[in-house]
């Protein structure tokens, strides 16, 4: 037997009036979403730990069957660990968005989504005017860390939850406040003059304006994937935040030409490594997605169907690779994430199972509707989604 979990991070939604009250899962054409739901078994899975905000990291952690409460120390410190950053017991690692901030408010928490090697270049020049406890590294596109050698923890805000919104009242708060103050504070300072940012300007881009760090901890320790379920396991996402938690986990990170972590990215590209991956001998592989969660930050229902439409169509592709053959296939997001919104809510999420040994329930179609009001799972818990999945 082999499994495969395509997610689709944030592609859960709520109704929408611009679809005649449509989510945009109901209203994308899915067949193969629809196929898995129509011959497989469905339920409403809740990812999101009490107490926790609805992130990814929380989100994702609870679908791989990690509870937050005993291993989640922050967002910072899983990419640090992808990025391959040694972490010395005391460093706290902080996500780092670049951002636009104007007038005081939070303009764009990606920076028009600025290029890897613009970002590169903004953290070099930014490095050589931090303070000796701080480091920036650079990630991928606006999507950086900053780590702080004996940090005492901040309790901050991720940067997309506040756009449209003054930032005075958000800035990180408690034991690391001054020192993360004190690196903004520079980051304005180097990026006003950054050539990075006055070229982004002169070609009608939206410029880095400063640093947001936020979600920081400590280096995680999770339980080895293999010894907790039994199989060998991949993980194919562009985001370091699921390549961390792959790390710390003992799955393989597979990395994949192509895949960018947004709209762009190249869906058919992760479905061929995933394909391969299980043939080569996997057991297991984790297809994560990001760009309909992408969609949905920037509040894009036309961008967010096409995500879900995609994805599904790339799904089509992994079921005729296996035709045949034993696979069990589950698709799920790990959150919604509302247009109206456009940021993460903690509501329980769809899921569909299907392969050798589900037993079909009376779910028509791949939608939160139809898994919330015929799945035969009913509800889950995070923990248990993977142990159902598994049959273990």
């Amino acid at each position: 037997m082999k499994y495969i979990v395509v997610l689709g991070d944030g592609m859960a939604d709520w109704k929408c009036d611009e679809i005649d009250g449509k989510t945009p899962l109901e209203f994308a054409n899915t067949p193969n979403m629809d196929l898995i739901a129509e011959r497989g078994r469905c339920g409403m899975l809740r990812t999101v730990s009490q107490g926790f905000d609805p992130g990814s990291d929380v989100a994702n952690l609870g679908v791989l069957g990690y509870r937050a409460e005993e291993c989640y120390t922050g967002r910072g410190p899983l990419e640090a660990v992808s990025m391959g950053i040694d972490l010395k017991p005391a460093d706290l690692a902080y996500r780092c968005n670049l951002v636009n901030v104007t007038d005081g408010v939070m303009n764009d928490f990606s920076a028009g989504h600025i290029s890897s090697a613009e970002g590169a270049l903004l953290f070099k020049e930014l490095n050589e005017k931090l303070p000796a406890r701080a480091r920036g590294y650079p990630g991928v596109s606006y999507r950086n860390l900053l780590v702080i050698g004996d940090g005492r923890g901040a309790t901050t805000k991720p940067p997309h939850d506040i756009t449209g919104e003054k930032i005075a009242e958000y800035v990180p708060k408690g034991g690391d406040e001054d020192i993360l103050a004190e690196c903004v504070a520079i980051s304005r300072e180097v990026f006003k003059d950054s050539p990075v940012n006055k070229k982004r300007i002169a070609e009608g881009k939206t410029p880095a304006t400063q640093i947001w760090p936020w979600s920081g901890g400590k280096k995680p320790v999770l339980e080895n994937f293999r010894e907790k379920y039994g199989v060998s396991a991949g993980m194919i996402s562009a985001v370091d935040l699921l390549n961390g938690i792959a790390v710390c986990a003992g799955m393989k990170t597979i990395k994949v030409p192509g895949a960018t972590g947004y709209l762009d990215t190249d869906y058919k590209a992760k479905a061929d490594y995933a394909i391969k991956s299980l043939k080569d001998g996997l057991d297991f592989v984790y297809m994560h997605v990001e760009a309909p969660d992408e969609a949905g930050h920037l509040g894009s229902l036309k961008e967010k169907v096409l995500a879900i439409e995609r994805l599904d169509g790339v799904i089509g592709e992994i079921l005729d690779a296996f035709e045949g053959e034993e696979l069990r296939i589950a698709v799920l997001p790990d959150h919604p994430t509302p247009i109206a919104l456009k940021t993460h809510t903690a509501d329980p999420i769809p899921f569909a199972i299907m392969g050798p040994g589900i037993e079909a329930d009376s779910c028509q179609v791949y939608s939160e509707a139809e898994a919330a009001a015929y799945g035969g799972y009913g509800q889950l818990n995070a923990k248990d989604f993977l142990h159902t999945f598994f049959g273990n």
